[in-house]
């Protein structure tokens, strides 16, 4: 009989496309599993689940909401309901494990898992491990880790450092630049830089490109640009103003604009290990508010081994820019960040995780 697996989470494409990876790698490994998803209605994954080809329930659950504490009143409502809606799922499709990787709906998942005695597993892809995750692992059956030196907020006897998964499509890229530049319609005799927020866009960086688009016009930098859903109508404006400038709010191919990109400009969450992997100069700019600040210790993790170039959020604004077109005309420097961030690339942590999985669940 074959075996059934429930992954949780989401919210970004920081967690779903790692999810994603794990997901292809079961059923690489084992045609016949089912995998079931569980997301958090309206967030990302109850669109680019269905789209890879995986089911997925939505729970109407949220995070604390640091900012407006007046948002949280219906949170301890919202969490019990959600309880009950990971209970129906589970008795309709009884898991013989369950996943989590990060997003609201890890947690109410994980737990319900953990309370039945199904096997639990937990996928950190972050430097600093969150709260839940904290909680959930230590009653999880195996703890897969982005990173190392997580002893600090896991039981070591059941850390697995496997790296973070990276899509498929973009490991085994084999897209020519210049097939890459002519999906975005873009000149081959000038430097091109990638800009991505992550799927949800950064303001600081969208902010920066936007006030310095006559110099890199003058510099004849051209861009592809990821600008999130709130600067996509002012990006495009630029886009039709210039044949230098492709911008929309999500790439969905992404494997042609690592292809297409000279350089990258980036935060710095998971889409690091896909930088590693696609072995491109990229500055990063990490995002301040994230838990821990760890996006700052997982690019000063890069600069320090020569791997990348870092500018704090709130220097963005007035050094960026700059950055950008030194890196342009410094070949040498481009060459260097290259070699470096590539010795750091893990390209089938989707693999290991799997193996692990399967190895537990048939005893």
């Amino acid at each position: 009989m074959s075996k059934r697996i429930i992954i949780a989470g989401g919210g970004t494409g920081g967690h779903i496309f790692p999810a994603l990876a794990i997901a292809n790698a079961l059923k690489k490994k084992e045609p016949d599993i089912e995998i079931l998803f569980v997301g958090a209605e309206g967030k990302m994954e109850m669109e680019k689940v269905p789209e890879a080809g995986y089911r997925i329930e939505g729970i109407d659950i949220a995070g604390f909401n640091r900012s407006s504490l007046i948002k949280n009143i219906g949170l301890p409502y919202k969490l019990i309901r959600s309880f009950f809606r990971v209970r129906r799922i589970f008795q309709a499709f009884r898991p013989d494990a369950a996943i989590g990787v990060g997003g609201y709906s890890t947690f109410p998942v994980l737990r319900y898992a953990q309370a039945k005695g199904i096997p639990t597993f937990i996928h950190e892809s972050n430097s600093f491990a969150g709260k839940s995750n904290i909680l959930l692992g230590k009653k999880a059956t195996r703890i897969f880790t982005a990173s190392d030196r997580m002893e600090k907020f896991f039981p070591v006897n059941r850390l697995m450092h496997t790296g973070n998964p990276v899509r498929t499509q973009i490991v085994g890229n084999n897209i020519s630049r210049a097939e890459g530049l002519a999906f975005f319609g873009l000149d081959a005799n000038h430097t091109t830089v990638l800009i991505t927020g992550g799927s949800l866009g950064a303001k600081s960086i969208n902010e920066a490109i936007d006030a310095g688009i006559p110099l890199l016009k003058k510099n004849q930098i051209q861009l592809i640009w990821q600008t999130g859903k709130t600067f996509a109508a002012k990006a495009a404006e630029h886009a039709a103003e210039s044949r230098l400038i492709w911008a929309s709010q999500f790439i969905a191919k992404m494997e042609y604009a690592y292809a297409a990109a000279d350089m990258v400009v980036s935060r710095s969450g998971s889409t690091l290990y896909e930088l590693c992997a696609v072995k491109k100069p990229v500055i990063f700019v990490p995002y301040p508010h994230a838990t821990e600040d760890h996006q700052t210790v997982n690019a000063q993790n890069l600069f320090n081994k020569q791997a990348a170039l870092m500018i704090p959020d709130k220097e963005a604004k007035n050094k960026l820019v700059a950055a950008l077109i030194d890196l342009a005309h410094n070949p040498a420097e481009q060459q260097l960040l290259k070699e470096n961030i590539g010795r750091l690339a893990i390209t089938d942590a989707d693999e290991k995780i799997a193996t692990e999985i399967l190895k537990v669940i048939h005893g």
